[in-house]
């Protein structure tokens, strides 16, 4: 196995750390990297236990490997049920709850296999070429729906670049021919029925559509309580690349009478049958081409056709949701002011109730009985675990706490909320957290960051990437906006930010900054802004409009809006954001004005810009002519390239070098006698 070989900075902070704070430590770069991560939480049909997956990074591997857990709701006691070579997820019970299936890759390929709930020797489902994406069982346990990659498309272009002197070279002739970081020529998304009984596949969405969607979707595959109906998501519109219009389609358990049974432009995904079988539920957007508008629960009656918003008057998003037994009553996750909330939402009257807040609640399940609810909980200080609590959010306690003794011995301030005046005078919040051993009397340099979306927000979360405490434990106090445009906040909130990517954001984030560096514990001489995505697109504004900031660092942002237009996968994105694409005056000349690129002549601010390889979301030419710029005007500049990363940085020894690379850089540019 390739080692790769690097210095790693000695994680030191800028201002000693008073005894107080002896008997815990900051948080380093590789306690963070290797943390454990808790997830997909699955109760067993009779809600005695649930299922859930440990994935561990492993810096010696470069991978982060996944094992299925256990643990009893009752005792709490928890155990390991599979081990062995490759990696284990999606753990899902059989309905009659007698044994646990999960996907492995334990024996070549992503296949499927099933072991008893207290472990042993795991069975062999699936022999399948192509592997397995992920499955949902029929209720009925007859069968298993999953989904995975097939070959599509022309086959005299395959054979041109096959036979006797293959080649890697791609042919297409439309777009949307990647995603993400994959390159999808001749490649679908299909939807097959397994016989768990012999193996025996079949697949039932045989045409030329990705099921489910590769962008926008949610849960997209349920089947009906009797198991003779299934509902599946996908776009069917011709240009994939300008469209967010998934549909719920239902068919029967054998793909024939295949029906759309939703009728917006928008984005429909996520269906789920209600117990009784009465409804199917689904998630909602109105709006063509926008990819975060509100997206609000709705309820499709299966014997009328007759479809009903459930919260049609909130100006919040329903992120995800489950159904209770009794058929009446939803457990929905909504983005709110800076976490996510869980609600009870009443069916049909659409009645709402807050039952579980604060720090970030996602991926909750209703065990049997709907007397009890399971959700992931996280925050700043710590990272995901198991919690329970009665259905109306009472006595919320953990279930798990794989994590407990490794952040027993970490200094882990919490996140402190603020507010200010922002643009048009509106309230603007957002998350303050300050160094191990802080000392009031003390002034520190500040980091403050700027989060991506660009419609979305900094939570009170344990970051994979963009961690608070991570940025604290060098002796920084971190500040994090959530400026115009930020989700969670309304939708009126949400819309500012479109067609005027460095108005309102800018102007909040500068009114946040006088908020933040007249604290007396900030030293304004000493600050540092980064950001990602939109972020790095921030980081590039901001160095042709202020020089208020000793250094920044961009990462993975958007330097010139006309050229990611032609060189992003996700086109609709752009298009809706600037109103049109280049061809449209009206939009280039938002494009112009909002363009980082013609504002280099006012840069002056040395920044590291970090950028990969695989990056189809912005591409990497973006970060390249950002810093071709900074090295024309002679500014100290510095390129991280990540050759195998994409617009996230997953691999543990390429996370490494990133927070060493980026904190050293802060460091070296906010030291006291710079």
């Amino acid at each position: 196995m390739r080692r790769g070989r690097f210095a790693l900075a000695a994680c030191c902070t800028l201002l000693p750390i008073p005894s107080a704070a002896q008997d815990r430590h900051p948080l380093t770069i590789d306690q963070f990297i290797t943390t454990p991560i808790v997830g997909d939480p699955q109760p067993s049909p009779d809600g005695r236990l649930v299922a859930f997956t440990i994935s561990t990074p492993s810096l010696e591997d470069d991978r982060a490997i996944s094992r299925i857990w256990m643990v009893e709701v009752g005792s709490g006691e928890t155990w390991q049920v599979t081990s062995g070579p490759g990696s284990d997820r999606a753990p899902r019970w059989s309905p009659d709850g007698s044994g646990l299936t999960f996907i492995s890759t334990r024996d070549g390929g992503s296949q499927l296999w099933r072991i008893a709930p207290r472990g042993g020797e795991a069975s062999r489902i699936s022999k399948l070429s192509d592997g397995i994406s992920d499955y949902v069982w029929s209720p009925d346990g007859k069968a298993l729906y999953y989904w995975t990659d097939v070959s599509w498309g022309d086959s005299t272009e395959a054979a041109r670049r096959g036979g006797p002197f293959p080649t890697r070279a791609r042919i297409w002739t439309d777009l949307f021919y990647r995603h993400w970081n994959e390159w999808r020529v001749g490649l679908r998304s299909h939807v097959f029925r397994l016989d768990p009984a012999d193996g025996g596949a079949v697949d039932l969405t045989p045409f030329d559509r990705d099921v489910p969607p590769l962008a926008l979707g949610g849960r997209d595959i349920a089947v009906s309580p009797e198991g003779t109906e299934v509902a599946v998501v996908y776009n069917p519109d011709s240009s994939l690349a300008t469209s967010t219009n998934n549909d719920v389609f239902l068919m029967r358990a054998d793909g024939t009478s295949r029906l759309a049974i939703t009728v917006a432009r928008g984005n429909d995904n996520s269906p789920s049958f209600s117990p009784d079988g009465r409804y199917i539920a689904y998630l909602s957007m109105a709006t063509p081409t926008f990819e975060a508008d509100r997206q609000q629960l709705v309820l499709h009656e299966r014997a009328t056709g007759r479809r009903t918003p459930l919260t049609p008057k909130w100006d919040l998003s329903v992120v995800d949701y489950r159904w209770f037994p009794d058929s009446h009553t939803i457990l929905a996750e909504v983005e709110e002011r800076g976490g996510h909330n869980l609600y009870r939402i009443d069916v049909p009257s659409g009645r709402s109730t807050r039952i579980v807040s604060g720090g970030t609640n996602t991926e909750a399940q209703v065990l049997a009985g709907g007397d009890r609810i399971i959700f992931l909980r996280q925050t700043v200080q710590r990272a995901p675990e198991i919690y329970q609590a009665s259905a109306d959010g009472g006595d919320p306690r953990p279930l798990t706490r794989v994590n407990e003794s490794r952040f027993a011995e970490l200094d882990l301030p919490p996140a402190e909320g603020f507010g200010f005046v922002g643009s048009r005078g509106d309230s603007v919040f957002g998350w303050l957290v300050k160094p191990p051993g802080f000392n009031p009397a003390a002034r520190y340099p500040l980091i403050y960051l700027i989060h991506g979306g660009p419609q979305s927000s900094w939570l009170d979360q344990w970051h994979a990437r963009w961690n608070y405490a991570m940025f604290a434990a060098r002796g920084y106090v971190v500040a994090a906006v959530n400026f115009h445009g930020s989700t969670g906040y309304g939708q009126g909130f949400t819309n500012s930010i479109s067609r005027n990517w460095g108005g309102l954001p800018y102007e909040d984030l500068m009114l946040g900054l006088d908020r933040v560096s007249r604290l007396p514990y900030v030293d304004s001489t000493r600050m540092a802004a980064a950001g990602a995505s939109y972020g790095g697109y921030m980081v590039y504004w901001m160095a042709g409009h202020t020089t208020r900031f000793r250094t920044l660092v961009a990462h993975d942002g958007i330097f010139d809006p006309l050229s990611m237009t032609g060189s992003t996968e996700e086109l609709w994105f752009m298009l809706w954001e600037f109103g049109g694409s280049p061809l449209s005056p009206t939009a280039r000349a938002l494009m112009e004005k909002w363009s980082p690129a013609n504002y280099v002549q006012k840069w002056s601010t040395p920044m590291l810009i970090v950028h990969s390889q695989n990056d189809f979301r912005v591409d990497l030419s973006e970060g390249l002519q950002a810093f071709t710029a900074l090295r024309l005007r002679k500014i100290p500049a510095k390129f991280l390239y990540f050759p195998d990363e994409y617009h996230f940085v997953v691999g543990p020894r390429d996370r490494r070098l990133w927070w060493s690379t980026v904190l050293d850089w802060i460091d070296q540019n906010l030291r006291e006698e710079h």
